[in-house]
């Protein structure tokens, strides 16, 4: 299963910001940096100052830094603040009632793959990110 355009984007932002030494950094810079349209960067960093994990500096050398330490910061948080974790904890072919019960046609295979990716998003940091040998965000 792959995330979503909305979280891929929101996550990249903030493993880019803390894997770089950088204190503040401004939406021109992100954009720049990470390739992440302009609107787009703007409004996940509306949502994610809006959660508390970042906040906005306003004045000449204003931008974005952490407002949460990044250890506090889950994966799972971040995916729920810009879209919301349900997507990710249903079935995968969409049905509404879908359970060990009432499984759907994939639901056995599937099952231990979503919890293995809800338990990740669970329990990975933002700081667990961090890493002199990331190169790509």
């Amino acid at each position: 299963m792959k995330l979503s355009k909305t979280s891929e984007y929101a996550l990249r932002i903030l493993t880019f910001m803390i894997n770089n030494d950088m204190q503040v950094f401004t939406a021109k810079y992100l954009i720049d940096a990470l390739n992440v349209p302009d609107p787009y960067l703007r409004r996940l960093m509306t949502d994610l100052s809006k959660k508390g994990f970042i906040k906005s500096l306003q004045g000449r050398d204003g931008g974005y830094v952490f407002a949460k330490n990044a250890n506090k910061i889950y994966l799972s948080q971040v995916v729920d603040a810009v879209e919301g974790m349900e997507k990710y904890q249903g079935c995968i072919l969409g049905f509404g009632e879908c359970s060990d019960d009432h499984p759907c046609s994939l639901h056995t295979k599937y099952a231990p793959i979503k919890d293995e990716l809800i338990s990740f998003l669970l329990t990975t940091t933002i700081s667990e990110l961090k890493s002199p040998e990331v190169y790509k965000f």
